[in-house]
C-alpha cells in the first residue's frame, strides 16, 4: 500500500476513535502545540537582525549575541517535548490492539501497521501545530509589530516540520511493537542495556580533556575548557544514569524478589526483574534535567554572589537586573523541561498500566488489595530512579564545581543538593497521577480484554 493509502487509513482511524483514543490524541496535540510554540518563539527571535529594542528583558534581548543564546535555549526545550510525544505514541499502540490486528488480517505488515500508527500521531500533531500557529499569530498581530517575510516563512516551516518530526519520533518509539492477526499486541524487549563502550568513550574523553585543562591552566584555560567539560559531563551522566537505572532495577528486582515478604515490594520487584530497562527509558529525560538543574542552581549562586560583590564595589557595568533576568530565564527553562519530562513520565506510567490491565485485574480478583497495587506502582518508580538521581547529583556538582574553579569564585553546595530531592518527590507525584487509571484497570470487566 502507498503512503497516500496509509494516510487515508490513519485519518479514518482518527475519526473513528473512542474516548480513550481521543484523550491520547489530545495529549499528542498539546505536546505538538508546546513544541510549535517554542520553535515559533525561536524563529521570531532569530529573525531579528542586529541591535533591537525590546520593552522587556532588561536589555538582554537587545544584543544579537545574548539573543542567540536565548534562541538556542528555546530550541533545546524541544528535546523533552519530543520525548513526551514518544510516550504518547506508546500509549496509542496498546489501546489500538484490535484495530492493529484488523489491519494485519487485511494484509498489512508489521512495519506498515507502525507507519499508520505514526501517521495518526502526525495528524494529531498537525492540529496542535496549527492551533499554536494561530495563537502565536494573534499575539504578534496584537502587539503591533509585524514580522518580516523571513519570519513568516520560518513559521510555516515550523508548522510543517513539527508534525513530520513527531511522526518520525512516534515510529521510532513503536519500533518494537508487533501486532499479530489474532488480536494480540506485544512489544519486543531489548535483550540488554545500551552499548556502554561506544556510548561512553566520547563523553569520557571530553570530561578528561576539560578537567585536565581546568586543573592545569586554572582560570585562563577554564573559560575555553568549561563548555567541553559541561557537554561531556551531561552526556556521560545521562548515558551512565540510563545504564544505572536499568542495571539497578534488574539487580534490585532479583534481590528483593528472593528476600522480601512484603507483597507490594514483591510485585514491584517482579515487574523490575521482568523489564528493567523500561525504567531507564522512562526516567532518562528526568535524570538529564536533574543534571542540568543541579549545575544551574550551583552556577546561579556563584554568579549572583559575584554580581552582588561587584555591585557593592561599584564595578558592575550594567544594571544587575540585566544579569538576573538571564539567570531567571535559564532557571525557568530548566523548570519547563522538568515539567515536560514529568508529564512524559506520567504518560509512560499510564502506558505501563494499560499494557498489563488484564494482569492487574486478575491480581485484584485473586484478592490482592488495591493499596498493595498502589504501593507497588510507586515502588516501580522509587526504586530505580534513586540511584540514577545520585549519579545525576554527582554530574551536576562536577559541573558547577568546575565553573567555580575556572572563575575563581566561592563554591556553594547546599542549595544544589536540594534539586535531586525535589526531582525525586515530583517523580513520585507524576507516578501518582496514574492512580485513577489503576482503579479502572483492576475492575473485573478488564479480564475480558486482551
Amino acid at each position: 500500500m502507498s503512503l497516500r493509502s496509509d494516510l487515508r487509513l490513519a485519518w479514518l482511524l482518527t475519526r473513528g476513535a473512542d474516548r480513550l483514543e481521543r484523550r491520547r490524541a489530545a495529549l499528542t496535540a498539546v505536546g505538538a502545540a508546546v513544541a510549535t510554540g517554542f520553535a515559533l518563539g525561536a524563529v521570531a527571535l532569530a529573525s531579528v537582525r542586529g541591535q533591537a529594542q525590546f520593552s522587556f528583558g532588561h536589555g538582554l534581548l537587545d544584543q544579537p549575541g545574548t539573543r542567540q543564546g536565548v534562541v538556542t535555549g528555546t530550541l533545546l526545550l524541544l528535546i523533552p517535548v519530543l520525548g513526551f510525544l514518544g510516550q504518547c505514541a506508546r500509549i496509542g499502540a496498546v489501546h489500538r490492539d484490535r484495530r492493529l490486528a484488523a489491519l494485519r488480517l487485511a494484509g498489512a505488515g508489521p512495519k506498515q501497521v507502525r507507519r499508520i500508527a505514526a501517521l495518526e500521531a502526525g495528524l494529531a500533531c498537525l492540529v496542535g501545530a496549527v492551533a499554536a500557529f494561530a495563537v502565536g499569530t494573534a499575539v504578534v498581530l496584537g502587539s503591533g509589530r509585524l514580522p518580516g517575510p523571513l519570519a513568516w516563512a520560518g513559521s510555516v516551516v515550523v508548522v510543517v516540520a513539527v508534525p513530520l518530526l513527531a511522526a518520525g519520533v512516534s515510529r521510532f518509539a513503536l519500533r518494537r511493537v508487533i501486532a499479530s492477526p489474532l488480536g494480540h499486541v506485544r512489544r519486543e524487549r531489548a535483550r540488554g542495556g545500551p552499548g556502554m563502550i561506544l556510548g561512553l568513550f566520547l563523553p569520557v574523553t571530553a570530561v578528561a580533556v576539560g578537567a585536565v585543562l581546568i586543573v592545569a591552566r586554572g582560570a585562563s584555560g577554564g573559560v575555553a575548557a568549561l563548555p567541553l567539560l559541561v557537554v561531556g559531563v551531561v552526556t556521560l551522566t545521562g548515558a551512565g544514569a540510563i545504564w544505572i537505572a536499568g542495571a539497578s532495577a534488574g539487580a534490585l528486582g532479583r534481590r528483593l524478589a528472593a528476600r522480601t515478604e512484603d507483597p507490594a515490594v514483591l510485585l514491584a520487584a517482579h515487574r523490575l526483574q521482568e523489564d528493567p530497562w523500561a525504567a531507564a527509558r522512562s526516567h532518562a529525560a528526568v535524570v538529564l534535567v536533574a543534571v542540568v538543574g543541579v549545575a544551574t542552581v550551583g552556577i546561579r549562586q556563584i554568579l549572583l554572589d559575584g554580581l552582588h560583590q561587584q555591585q557593592r564595589e561599584g564595578s558592575l557595568g550594567s544594571s544587575i537586573d540585566y544579569y538576573t533576568f538571564g539567570l531567571d530565564l535559564t532557571a525557568a527553562a530548566v523548570g519547563i523541561a522538568l515539567l515536560i519530562s514529568l508529564a512524559a513520565l506520567a504518560v509512560g506510567t499510564a502506558e505501563s498500566l494499560s499494557s498489563r490491565r488484564r494482569a492487574l485485574a486478575a491480581q485484584a480478583a485473586a484478592g490482592v488489595p488495591r493499596r498493595v497495587l498502589t504501593r507497588a506502582l510507586l515502588l516501580e518508580t522509587a526504586l530505580p530512579v534513586a540511584p540514577a538521581l545520585v549519579l545525576a547529583t554527582v554530574g551536576g556538582t562536577a559541573i558547577h564545581t568546575a565553573y567555580s574553579i575556572a572563575s575563581g569564585q566561592p563554591f556553594f553546595w547546599a542549595l544544589p543538593l536540594l534539586v535531586p530531592v525535589a526531582v525525586y518527590a515530583t517523580c513520585l507525584l507524576a507516578t501518582a497521577t496514574a492512580l485513577p487509571l489503576l482503579r479502572r484497570s483492576v475492575r473485573p470487566e478488564q479480564l475480558r480484554m486482551a
